[in-house]
């Protein structure tokens, strides 16, 4: 019986070891652009658009002294290497008063650039912009599933091989999280929940750092009246979905329920399509005219113009949503 109780877990405690443990999935030295791509990777304008949010939220502070960018969850720091470079071009001295860090557990990468500052926390009471990209799905959740009766029960794991059995009844302020956000009690057995209410607590603490400025969070996510019935738990290795299985070899993710981040707050939460638009990303292809005229600047307009569509594709990386809250300042129109 004591190995048994060893082996099994919620889905919660087993996805902090296999991604966050000593010898974690997040821990690795290919860091997370080895196993999938993110807007991040697909293009660098995905970077020049959060340049021109960073831009916006500068003005409408006033331009500080001071002015800070924290991209939370910040993989190897791809993100942060793309807005320096692009904030080089940007007036009103943005690059000389900005200040990146970026937030991640595993450790600073050989070559990170020396202006970023690594570190494990967020920094409290800065003035900027908050950016957390495909954060949210990695903070680690339990799972919930109906059984015979309708009763949701907390689905428990083994770590050696992903096998599943349902736990005990699922109670407190778990239930009432799901009660509120994904009902699950007396439903059809085996419908599945993800329970959001770390993710809530988590994205909560985040803006709590933000003396002034906008927080932005950008992830796969779905509302209340369309939850998906089975949940959407799945893994990632080597570019391919996989099976699920915590023992630290992949990715393992779920969808946000945004909503639930968002609740009692003035947040907003836009596609990343609109998003991306409203910060002067087209997929539009180039006039032919140029073709003719220039066709090297053609060639690279067509590639930048492929690059925004698939970043604006609803279907792909265009689903994003983002939730943005602004915090001592007005929303005015740093997005939609």
């Amino acid at each position: 019986m004591a190995s048994e109780q060893q082996e099994w877990c919620g889905w919660r405690e087993a996805t902090e070891r296999a991604l966050y443990g000593t010898d974690g999935f997040f821990r690795r030295a290919e860091g997370p652009a080895g196993h999938f791509r993110t807007s991040v990777h697909a293009s660098p304008l995905y970077a020049r658009a959060v340049t021109e949010l960073l831009r916006r939220v500068d003005e409408a502070l006033g331009r500080p002294p001071e002015l800070a960018l924290v991209d939370l969850g910040a993989g190897r720091g791809e993100l942060l290497t793309g807005v320096l470079a692009a904030a080089a071009g940007q007036p009103h001295g943005l690059a000389a008063r900005l200040r990146p860090y970026a937030v991640e557990r595993a450790a600073r990468p050989d070559g990170a650039d020396a202006r970023v500052e690594w570190r494990e926390t967020v920094p409290e009471g800065f003035t900027g912009l908050l950016f957390a990209n495909e954060w949210l799905d990695n903070v680690p959740v339990d799972i919930a599933e109906t059984d015979a009766d309708g009763v949701p029960r907390r689905v428990e794991v083994s770590a050696a091989d992903g096998a599943e059995r349902l736990g005990a009844e699922v109670t407190g302020e778990d239930a009432e999280w799901l009660a509120r956000w994904w009902p699950l009690a007396g439903a059809e057995p085996g419908l599945r929940a993800e329970i959001g209410r770390p993710r809530d607590a988590a994205w909560t603490e985040a803006v709590r750092c933000v003396g002034a400025g906008l927080a932005v969070a950008v992830d796969y996510g779905h509302e209340r009246a369309a939850r998906p019935p089975f949940g959407t738990l799945t893994g990632f290795r080597d570019g391919r979905e996989v099976r699920p299985v915590p023992d630290g070899t992949c990715d393992l993710t779920a969808h946000v329920a945004l909503d639930a981040c968002a609740a009692g707050t003035d947040a907003r939460l836009v596609p990343q399509r609109d998003a991306l638009r409203h910060l002067g990303l087209d997929g539009g292809r180039p006039p032919l005219a140029l073709a003719s005229k220039d066709p090297a600047a053609y060639v690279r307009a067509l590639s930048a113009a492929g690059e925004a569509a698939e970043l604006l594709d609803p279907a792909g990386l265009g689903g994003f949503g983002w939730l943005a809250r602004p915090v001592g300042l007005p929303y005015g129109s740093l997005l939609p």
